[in-house]
């Protein structure tokens, strides 16, 4: 074995054996965190409909999206449901469902609010993967579209 070949595996044992996780060696978008890349906001009177569009490399009951939220830019999560732990649970892994599209109705969003943050959580990396924001002043923007009846 060449030298330089002893090194390399020297530096990446010592590299590995440093970390807790094999996910501290990847970049953010390469962990498996759950990814929020669509939403469509729909106004009814003063309510709101978020239907969500999620993609999580799910596996099963030991790691899954389990749940996403409004955030409004106070950092208030809006809950329709003031037992659950976020906007719109979700309630059993979608292995063979990705992406997947949820919805929640009743969501209720301050007259003076503009803009919010729809992110999604998975019971294994919590929050950190991709959010949307939601100019709720057009009609569309990236990854998102905004509908009022």
């Amino acid at each position: 074995m060449n030298n330089l070949l002893r090194i390399l595996l020297v530096l990446a044992t010592l590299l590995l054996s440093a970390c807790s996780d094999i996910a501290d060696l990847l970049p953010g978008e390469l962990q498996a965190d759950a990814d929020v890349t669509y939403v469509r906001a729909v106004q009814t009177d003063d309510t709101w409909t978020f239907h969500v569009t999620v993609q999580h490399p799910d596996t099963g009951w030991e790691d899954y999206a389990d749940g996403w939220d409004v955030v409004l830019p106070d950092g208030i999560v809006v809950r329709p449901d003031e037992d659950s732990p976020f906007t719109r649970l979700l309630l059993h892994p979608h292995v063979d469902e990705q992406p997947f599209t949820r919805s929640q109705r009743g969501i209720r969003i301050p007259i003076s609010v503009t803009q919010v943050t729809v992110r999604a959580h998975d019971i294994v990396d919590g929050f950190g993967g991709r959010e949307v924001i939601v100019d709720l002043t057009h009609a569309s923007g990236p990854a998102y579209e905004v509908e009022r009846q």
